[in-house]
């Protein structure tokens, strides 16, 4: 069974880190486009960062240079530190994963996807 798994959403106060984990099962990461999205409250979801088979890592305007995106082949997982984090990074954070997919755009994303894990960053 194809499948992605989240973990590591929580609540943290303005300033502070969470690691998000993704791990895979039946299928290797390694052959794959990975990515972060996330989605607020009455909005679209949105690319946070993508991180190609091959080609440039991908970073949203507003995580850049407090977040980074990496993979573990040999754990099947993905990973998204999160440092510096701010009230507006509050939300449902998604991986997922494509064969194909070529930009940081949810709609491009087809093979598989996480359930979501909560992110809430508030004092």
């Amino acid at each position: 069974q194809v499948q992605l798994v989240e973990s590591g959403g929580g609540l943290v106060q303005p300033g502070g880190s969470l690691r998000l984990a993704c791990a895979a099962s039946g299928f290797s990461l390694d052959y794959y486009n990975i990515g972060w999205f996330r989605q607020l409250p009455r909005k679209e979801r949105e690319g946070v960062s993508c991180l190609p088979k091959s080609g440039s890592t991908y970073y949203a305007d507003s995580v850049k240079g407090r977040f980074t995106i990496s993979r573990d082949n040999a754990k099947n997982t993905m990973y998204l530190q999160m440092n510096t984090l701010k009230p507006e990074d509050t939300a449902v954070y998604y991986c997922a994963a494509d064969q194909y997919g070529s930009s940081c755009d949810p709609r491009v994303f087809h093979d598989s996807w996480g359930r979501g894990t909560q992110v809430t960053v508030s004092s």
